[in-house]
């Protein structure tokens, strides 16, 4: 898919996240999870909220207390423990079912490979599981343990990419996380989860899709689509 970005790059990609974070301070983040953890807490993130889908995950972890456990547990039984997340059936499905490949193929969960392993062939081993798209890889790669320097794209941050006119409509999350990424190749792990956090933070808060709070919102002087839904 070709994709328009109306912006030149680095240099406005490190102004956006000043102006996100007038204070110099980066958003406080959670522990980071090993990365299967990570994974399967991505996996079930996804159009929930926050609060709703740690609950899920944290209730997964208490009960099953392993991935192996996960794995060779009846998918039913995992839609049940996280019943509470949005396509509960379908995603107790897809993480069974990636746990599973995984297991089948490396003969463990243990995914610390992944940090040596050349960023587009990383993303591409993850993307080939059942549920699991560019979002879910990027957050495996970057918010675990791993700290591997990618962009995490989500609904919130897709959005305000696309309000600001840097992208097509039609531009998909894997080619927003490329653009950027490729942009900052100076940003540490650490840089690019604190951007996400903070783009993702601005979409649940004033960038909403149903009501834009754009005179309150700080990209406001940059942003071709304020005033607009």
């Amino acid at each position: 898919m070709q994709v328009q970005f109306g912006f030149c790059g680095h240099d406005d990609i490190a102004r956006w996240r000043r102006a996100l974070m007038p204070d110099g301070r980066p958003p406080k983040l959670w522990t980071r999870r090993r990365p299967v953890g990570q994974l399967v807490k991505s996996m079930i993130s996804g159009r929930t909220r926050d609060a709703v889908s740690l609950a899920a995950y944290d209730r997964l972890v208490e009960r099953y207390r392993s991935p192996r456990h996960v794995a060779h547990a009846a998918p039913r039984e995992i839609a049940r423990c996280i019943r509470d997340v949005t396509f509960a059936g379908d995603k107790a499905e897809h993480v069974v079912r990636t746990l599973r490949g995984i297991e089948a193929e490396q003969h463990d969960f243990a995914l610390d490979f992944l940090g040596s392993t050349p960023l587009p062939e990383a993303l591409a081993w993850l993307e080939r599981f059942p549920g699991v798209g560019r979002k879910v890889a990027a957050s495996t790669l970057n918010a675990s343990t791993l700290n591997r320097p990618v962009f995490i794209v989500d609904s919130h941050v897709l959005r305000i990419f696309r309000r600001l006119g840097l992208v097509r409509a039609g531009a998909d999350a894997a080619a927003v996380s490329d653009a950027v990424t490729d942009a900052m190749p100076d940003w540490t792990g650490d840089d690019f989860l604190h951007f996400h956090v903070a783009t993702k933070r601005l979409g649940q808060t004033l960038c909403r899709p149903d009501a834009a709070d754009c005179p309150r919102c700080p990209l406001r002087n940059v942003c071709p689509g304020r005033l607009t839904k």
